[in-house]
């Protein structure tokens, strides 16, 4: 079977993988290369600790275990690390910790309660302030380093056989027969099944096949798919886990370096008009930064970039065939992350063997037939919380 992967992001170069090493022919596409769209802007912290939804939660809770397992399998530099998270809480936020943590813990998800010193000790070089009154323990969950991540996939995948180039797909064709993509150039490839794992892009290239798949598309300042992350390159850290501390979350990047995230900033973020090294924006993500080394006296130096977040328009991942008859199978997700070994896994397992997979059955693409777009509206308390 030959199978046409469009995008090369988490999602995509995960399915690639799995197809490849199940012996299938594989031809990846991307117009730009491997990560560098969403995947490339991403905060990678690997949980399920946000995630209300019965069936969405199961979904993560076994993409964290699928990431243990394939980080055992990958070569390269480790680009998985289950190193924890912890939350801290002040005043205005310790009712709303205690509930999530009382949750969890009735679901069977790990989590517990720890004092300023054992925080410490398990999140390393960072000082917690005076204001802080409870911290939250998730030893399970973890972060990925995205380019090494992808790297690592992509590289398997092509030991494998699979087939990455550089194409921009302009229309996609579903017949009976079998399947084709257009590219730009006007090249065409045809192939068995086409998976359409373009991010963002995904609803206007569903729709040259008339496909409907709905997502969230607006981009202007301050939507839901618009995000903030800074790279601070100075001062070095000993940042051990995932922080999610009030006003500011942090995870480790190679090289004692940390990725910042400042939530609330969002609202300000025009990708249009990206927020420049030394605006108001940087400056308040810097005094944030500041305030949680152990030498506050240290100014900082930040990166900014701004990406654009995959959000199907319920919030919850979109996995299937358009319909009975297509053979085009959709792909879309939020926390693409921490989902991308399992769904990589499960897509191709269903692709291969025409064997629906229990844990995708509520996300399928016909869910949303005959309904209006206002009715699947994602809920914005329910995005605005960083589950990437």
């Amino acid at each position: 079977m030959k199978v046409i992967i469009i995008g090369a992001g988490v999602l995509g170069v995960s399915v690639a993988r799995q197809l490849a090493v199940a012996g299938e022919d594989v031809l990846l596409l991307d117009q730009w290369g491997a990560g560098t769209g969403t995947t490339a802007t991403t905060f990678a912290w690997t949980n399920s600790s946000r995630k209300p939804d019965p069936d969405y939660h199961r979904l993560n809770l076994a993409g964290m275990e699928e990431h243990a397992r394939l980080a055992e399998q990958l070569r390269g530099a480790p680009s998985y690390f289950p190193s924890g998270a912890l939350q801290w809480a002040d005043a205005a936020s310790e009712q709303w910790l205690a509930g999530n943590v009382e949750r969890l813990q009735s679901l069977g998800y790990p989590a517990h309660w720890v004092t300023p010193d054992e925080a410490t000790r398990i999140a390393g070089d960072l000082r917690i302030p005076a204001t802080i009154t409870s911290i939250a323990h998730f030893p399970s969950e973890g972060y990925v380093l995205p380019d090494l991540f992808v790297g690592n996939l992509l590289a398997d995948a092509e030991q494998h056989g699979a087939t990455c180039a550089i194409g921009e797909v302009v229309a996609i064709d579903d017949r009976p027969d079998g399947v084709s993509v257009t590219l730009a150039g006007g090249e065409i490839c045809s192939g068995d099944r086409v998976v359409l794992a373009a991010g963002r892009w995904t609803e206007r290239l569903a729709a040259q096949a008339g496909i409907d798949v709905p997502l969230v598309t607006d981009a202007g300042r301050g939507a839901q798919t618009v995000g903030l992350l800074g790279y601070a390159r100075s001062p070095e850290l000993d940042l051990r886990c995932v922080i999610h501390s009030p006003g500011l979350n942090l995870r480790p990047a190679a090289g004692g370096h940390a990725v910042l995230q400042a939530l609330d900033l969002n609202a300000d973020v025009d990708p249009e008009d990206p927020p420049s090294a030394n605006g108001d924006i940087a400056s308040t993500l810097a005094r944030r930064f500041s305030a949680l080394l152990p030498d506050p006296s240290r100014a900082p130096k930040i990166d900014l970039r701004v990406g654009l977040r995959s959000l199907p328009a319920d919030g919850h991942p979109i996995v299937g065939y358009a319909s009975a008859q297509s053979r085009v199978y959709c792909l879309v997700s939020h926390s693409g992350v921490t989902l991308a070994p399992i769904l990589g896994h499960l897509v191709a397992t269903e692709i291969t063997t025409d064997q629906e997979q229990d844990l995708l059955r509520a996300f399928r693409p016909t869910r949303f037939t005959g309904i209006q777009r206002s009715d699947t509206e994602v809920d914005q308390h329910a995005t605005s919380l960083g589950e990437q």
